[in-house]
């Protein structure tokens, strides 16, 4: 097993749960490679769960899955397993390890995209569609929200489109992250009218994003002009910005209310 492999099969168990919590046991962590383990959870992909409540008795070959009670005395708790199967076997000691677990649920996946790519979390409510929101992404011709469909496959969805998301991970120096040429291409590709796919609250972010964007523009172009032409008016200012790519059809009084901002 590779780290690429280790995330894909928690991926994996994601879209098995349909996107419900997933624990996992530490012993098991123990199979998988050390610097894949080391990025999950140093990425917060998985974090530490509660002890597990059942686990395999170690009380001989029958290997049962067993609940574990646990009782407090001095120096901590104990735990230990009671057998019911064999009439020469009473309480199996648990060890304090053989119970830790780690949990990896969709808003760690989506925070960890969110926090590869840059991009701002937005809120996190599901749509119609059973998508999570994970944050505006930017392409290199529109600007698209970006959600997670947990399904029997887990992928990253712009618009109409949708990326599984292990295609999308990339691993290097001991960290996991998104292509962001892909999802670039992915936002550029979708399309954002498809109300199957996208939220109501996604293209509302999107355009107002897009427009502060243009107002950016606006205030760039106005500094530059005023640096070449110092004593000039807003007005004229205004004009000359309306007449550049940027001024994007708007008018020059439209302009002038909001270059200097």
């Amino acid at each position: 097993m590779t780290p690429q492999s280790a995330l894909a099969e928690l991926v994996a168990r994601l879209g098995a749960h349909r996107g419900a919590a997933v624990l996992i046991a530490d012993a098991e962590l123990g199979r998988w490679p050390a610097a894949g383990v080391a990025a999950l959870k140093s990425q917060k992909l998985m974090v530490k769960a509660r002890a597990a409540a059942s686990t395999v008795c170690p009380g001989c070959e029958q290997a049962c899955t067993m609940p574990v009670h646990s009782l407090r005395r001095a120096g901590g708790a104990h735990s230990f397993i009671v057998c019911d199967k064999r009439s020469d076997i009473n309480r199996v000691p648990i060890s304090h390890t053989q119970l830790l677990q780690w949990r990896c649920d969709v808003e760690a996946v989506c925070a960890f995209i969110a926090a590869s790519l840059g991009v701002r979390r937005s809120n996190r409510d599901h749509d119609e569609s059973g998508l999570l929101t994970i944050g505006i992404a930017r392409g290199n011709r529109r600007v698209q929200m970006l959600c997670l469909r947990a399904g029997d496959e887990v992928a990253v969805v712009a618009g109409s489109n949708a990326v599984p998301l292990i295609e999308l991970v990339l691993f290097r120096d001991g960290t996991y992250s998104i292509d962001a040429t892909m999802i670039r291409d992915l936002v550029d590709s979708a399309t954002p009218a498809d109300l199957r796919y996208t939220p109501s609250n996604a293209r509302r972010e999107a355009r107002k994003l897009a427009t502060r964007a243009m107002y950016d523009g606006w205030r760039k172009a106005y500094r530059d002009l005023k640096r070449q032409r110092p004593n000039m008016s807003d007005t004229w200012y205004a004009r000359q910005v309306a007449k550049l790519a940027i001024g994007a059809g708007r008018n020059a009084e439209t302009i002038r209310k909001h270059m200097k901002g």
